[in-house]
């Protein structure tokens, strides 16, 4: 078996790989090709620093990396890591790693990222001993909203026209929820008003109901009600994705609207050194 980059294969053989490795998964994956394609572009995905494990014609893992700078660093961020069904058992994705670090440390990255579900011990301990800590702990939400309803004063505003410096907690966010991926994806935006001024800030994905950003200016109650209330007017069915734990009045906002701690996932990093 051989490890080399993704740059050459088909997507279609990727995608293939891809939903056979994530089959029967903590948690249902979208089994759309179209969808994975919009959402690795907006993440920054690029195959040729993504790495696959081959055995003759067959794909038997992968790495599939999205390249960006952020706060200084050159990250490549795991966005999905597999190997099918047949092949587990043989260190597939430390092999992977092996390569794939030699290889992004030339091409000068500085730091690797990744995310992965807490339950997933097996795969927890795989990443910690190719050298990956964790860094953060997310939480994720869904439900219904079902709340008192008022007049809330929204304004759809175009990405371009937030003042995103004045967004808070914007380093608290995962890969796929930054500003920098959600200017290439699919969400609407909105300010919601009270007395006239700015209080809060949401970003929302339509199709699938998922908030991909949700933030108040000041932490108060009645702050975050009035939020909840104006995404109650565009859905009334969410989804929450990656809540850093250390957001408090957050968290405790979320649950007290009704929606349900469905999963946990860990961020885990490794620095890179040439």
């Amino acid at each position: 078996m051989i490890v080399r980059h993704l740059g050459h294969t088909d997507f279609n053989r990727i995608m293939s790989c891809f939903l056979s490795a994530f089959e029967n998964y903590f948690v249902p994956m979208p089994t759309d090709y179209n969808y994975y394609k919009k959402r690795w572009e907006a993440a920054k995905v690029n195959f040729n620093w993504s790495y696959g494990m081959f055995d003759g014609d067959t794909l038997a893992g992968f790495i599939i990396h999205a390249i960006d700078e952020r706060h200084g660093e050159h990250i490549a961020f795991n966005t999905g890591t597999g190997v099918i069904p047949e092949y587990r058992g043989q260190k597939i994705v430390k092999s992977i790693y092996e390569y794939a670090i030699t290889d992004l440390i030339r091409h000068g990255i500085t730091k690797s990222v990744l995310e992965v579900i807490t339950k997933n011990e097996k795969a927890i301990k795989a990443y910690q001993g190719v050298g990956f800590n964790i860094s953060k702990t997310f939480k994720c939400f869904t439900g219904n909203l079902s709340i008192d309803e008022a007049q809330i004063t929204v304004k759809k505003v175009p990405f371009f026209d937030i003042d995103w410096n004045h967004i808070p907690n914007q380093d608290t966010y995962s890969w796929d929820f930054h500003s920098r991926c959600l200017e290439h994806g699919n969400s609407d935006y909105y300010y919601v008003y009270h007395e006239d001024k700015i209080e809060s800030f949401f970003a929302i994905n339509v199709e699938n109901g998922t908030i991909n950003q949700l933030e108040v200016l000041i932490n108060q109650n009645e702050n975050w009600k009035r939020l909840f209330q104006a995404v109650q007017s565009i859905t009334k069915q969410v989804r929450i994705i990656n809540v850093d734990h250390r957001l408090e009045e957050k968290l405790r906002a979320i649950e007290d609207v009704g929606l349900l701690n469905t999963v946990n996932q860990y961020e885990m990093e490794l620095y890179l050194k040439s």
